[in-house]
């Protein structure tokens, strides 16, 4: 078995704090974040970073589905971890300040074991590539989320 590695990063016009309160809470914002490719979503225990545990189903192809429990923990200040108990799967959000006051980049990181033989090939081949398109949406979302709306013109 090898260690498969997908990560994304996003500069975000917004403050390092309000970009990470939106991702540690589980409860009503992280869940507007996901793209279809999550499905049934629910908050099991807690919903505010650290402690929260939460279950959903990760499609990441027509026939492939993740069912994940992931506990979070909060190991670093600005730092989401979370660890799926059902397998190796462990996902780490990383909020920093990058330049001014209100810019912010935030990194999403993803690393588990594959499956041996030939089953393991593709899903190192062409597991990285999908979860990337998956998580450049979930950015997307986040931005669109906590950035300031543009001013209108009159």
């Amino acid at each position: 078995m090898a260690q498969v590695e997908v990560e994304a990063r996003r500069g975000i016009a917004a403050r390092p704090e309000v970009v990470y309160a939106a991702i540690a809470d589980y409860q009503e914002t992280h869940p507007r974040l996901l793209p279809e490719e999550f499905t049934d979503y629910e908050v099991r225990e807690g919903g505010q970073g650290a402690g929260t545990v939460i279950f959903l189903r990760l499609h990441a192809t027509r026939k492939r589905v993740r069912e994940c429990l992931l506990e979070i923990d909060e190991p670093a200040e600005r730092t989401l971890v979370e660890k799926d108990r059902n397998s190796t799967l462990t996902t780490t959000w990383t909020v920093q300040p990058d330049g001014g006051d209100d810019q912010s980049r935030i990194t999403v990181r993803t690393v588990w074991e594959s499956a041996g033989g030939i089953g393991g090939f593709f899903e190192r081949l062409f597991a990285p590539r999908v979860l990337n398109g998956v998580y450049e949406r979930v950015l997307a979302n986040l931005a669109a989320e906590v950035e300031p709306a543009a001013p209108e013109s009159s």
